[in-house]
């Protein structure tokens, strides 16, 4: 649930026939050559998730729904009893480790990253081993909203490879610039990753150390950015960074909805989309 946007942002239209964002990030991994789909999703928006979003894909991709629930920790761990909120993106990852057997991609369900994108990381996952994984990295400037200010996790690299993320935030278009806090040239994370399924091993070490060391937190979360970066101090991954000269949308204020329709209907009327992306 999109706190900022007020309501089920995933699921709004943003195309021409009443695609969502999400159908075009679908859409632009079947054409890069996935094969399966795993949405991870709270179990209270399976109602309208499974009658909403899944039948569109039916003989396109196959798709499978998993639920993150506060609840599901690895054994041994507990969270407090009143905890409802999920634990973070790492958690939500992690909570797919039953249904994913194979190098695979993790996206924002809300963010539009490029036909592109989703080619050069498919490329990368076609000789991914062991816990070599990969991130694909977008220009920061190209990551605003007008709409208020956003948080970054900005990517610190060493000829080509992932040091460290840092997160920064209260970002607003007057901070970028020539001058300013932050040039906009900075190759910053959207999760958008490649990974095998050695990342799940690493992910429940972490979470693991995250929850004795803050479970007792009510608003404490296990984010993705911080349990890879900790996973490559730690010598437990090897993370490629894969800049992307693509177009970003992102969908957090509500007001940014009227931008990204207009930028997808950009993209269709210069054919890189089809009107209708599924029939």
């Amino acid at each position: 649930m999109g706190s900022r946007y007020g309501g089920l942002k995933q699921i709004d239209p943003v195309g021409p026939s009443g695609e969502t964002v999400l159908d075009y990030a679908v859409y632009d991994a079947i054409r890069a050559g996935f094969g399966r789909v795993v949405f991870v999703i709270r179990r209270d928006f399976e109602g309208p998730f499974r009658s909403a979003v899944i039948p569109k894909y039916s003989g396109r991709i196959e798709a499978d729904v998993v639920f993150q629930s506060a609840d599901d920790l690895p054994s041994g761990c507990a969270g407090p009893a009143s905890r409802e909120k999920p634990w973070g993106t790492g958690h939500a990852v992690w909570s797919a480790r039953a249904a994913v057997s194979g190098p695979f991609a993790v996206i924002n369900a809300d963010d539009f990253y490029g036909a592109s994108s989703y080619a050069h990381l498919a490329a990368f996952l076609g000789g991914a081993r062991g816990t070599r994984y990969a991130i694909v990295g977008f220009r920061l400037a190209r990551t605003l909203s007008e709409s208020g200010t956003v948080s970054r996790g900005v990517c610190r690299a060493e000829h080509g490879r992932l040091i460290s993320i840092t997160e920064e935030t209260a970002i607003s278009p007057a901070d970028v610039g020539a001058g300013r806090r932050l040039s906009g040239s900075e190759i910053v994370s959207m999760n958008f990753w490649g990974f095998t399924p050695s990342i799940f091993e690493g992910l429940e070490r972490g979470l693991r150390s995250f929850l004795a060391a803050r479970g007792s937190e009510p608003q404490a979360e296990f984010y993705l950015p911080v349990a890879v970066s900790d996973l490559i101090a730690s010598g437990g991954a090897v993370v490629d960074v894969l800049p992307s000269d693509e177009p970003w949308f992102g969908i957090t204020y509500r007001q940014d909805h009227t931008r990204v329709v207009a930028a997808i209907a950009g993209l269709v009327g210069r054919e890189a989309y089809p009107a209708q992306l599924f029939g």
